[in-house]
């Protein structure tokens, strides 16, 4: 008897057998004269020479399905099989899809322009006030090159600055010590990636933690590296960051200037290397403003009372 392996390669198994196996037992249906055991990302098929090679085929597509849509369906798996029409194209404008299957895309004339400039340049300052989508989309760009494979992998820094309070000694490895200032970062992720699959990558190093005080000497190649919260970075940091760019790397620099948490002496970084790098081919600046607030209403009203109340204060020093 032939027997075959099947190894599922860069997707969340438990999206491919469903939810109590549902998908394995409806795959074992259609396939009467198949023996399939399933064990961790590897199918062993046992069988009907003919239709192990219709079952190897289908699940290449299944995969590439989960790929591209970040979710399976019992009716994928039928119009698949079946040969029917089915999702083959991601929608123009779409850049992933969440791990519920919602796409993610630009909800704004400037957040499109932060895709656009992704594309074309090598390095992208995206700034603008909360809740307008700089980081979210940023980690949406980053997983899409790690999907397409024109990245090897994802490098996520911030600065370690607390807003206002103190946090103290905090507990653990550089991981733990590091990882509350990258909760954002980490939500982001964990709405496109399956936890399973978020947790493989970071231990293989294909999502990696760096924090700014450790990058000195790396050569970031290979990859697309993400500074979040950039304004409160010094001068002399975000120098060392923007230089540690290699061979096919694309960075992406956010940040919020109305969210400075540095002492009141310092300068931040970020001011001064867009003030410098003013005019310098490759690399791409894109303001977005209230108008790219995607969250709650309430944000967008907040973001403009804070910001009359601050024109307001500087006329009054003046």
């Amino acid at each position: 008897m032939i027997e075959k392996h099947i190894v599922l390669e860069d997707i969340d198994p438990v999206m491919f057998y469903g939810v109590g196996n549902a998908h394995l037992q409806m795959l074992r249906a259609l396939y009467p004269k198949l023996r399939i055991v399933a064990r961790d990302n590897v199918i062993r098929i046992m069988g009907d020479e003919e239709q192990m090679a219709q079952f190897e085929e289908n699940c290449e597509k299944l995969r590439q399905h989960i790929l591209k849509f970040n979710t399976l369906t019992s009716e994928d798996i039928l119009d698949i099989i079946k040969g029917k029409r089915t999702r083959e194209e991601v929608p123009e404008g779409v850049v992933v899809y969440s791990i519920a299957g919602r796409p993610i895309k630009a909800r704004s004339e400037n957040q499109q322009r932060l895709i656009d400039a992704f594309n074309t340049s090598d390095m992208t300052f995206a700034v603008g006030p909360a809740g307008t989508g700089k980081t979210y989309l940023s980690i949406a760009l980053a997983v899409k090159a790690l999907k397409e494979k024109t990245a090897k992998k994802i490098i996520l820094s911030r600065p370690a600055v607390e807003a206002g309070e103190k946090l103290g000694f905090l507990p653990g490895d550089m991981k733990d010590k590091i990882d509350p200032y990258l909760q954002p970062l980490y939500d982001a992720l964990e709405d496109m990636l399956p936890q399973v699959k978020l947790q493989d990558m970071m231990e293989k190093r294909v999502i990696q933690i760096a924090p700014l005080a450790f990058m000195r000497g790396r050569t970031l190649s290979d990859a697309v590296v993400i500074l979040d919260e950039a304004q409160n970075t010094t001068p002399a940091q975000i120098r060392m960051f923007l230089t540690r760019m290699g061979w096919n790397t694309k960075m992406i620099i956010t940040g919020d200037m109305t969210q400075i948490d540095l002492p009141h002496s310092q300068k931040s970084g970020l001011i001064e290397a867009l003030h410098i790098l003013n005019g310098v081919e490759g690399i791409s600046v894109i303001n977005l403003d209230g108008r790219d607030i995607v969250r709650h209403k309430l944000v967008t009203r907040i973001v403009n009372a804070y910001e009359a109340f601050d024109k307001e204060r500087e006329g009054t020093n003046i």
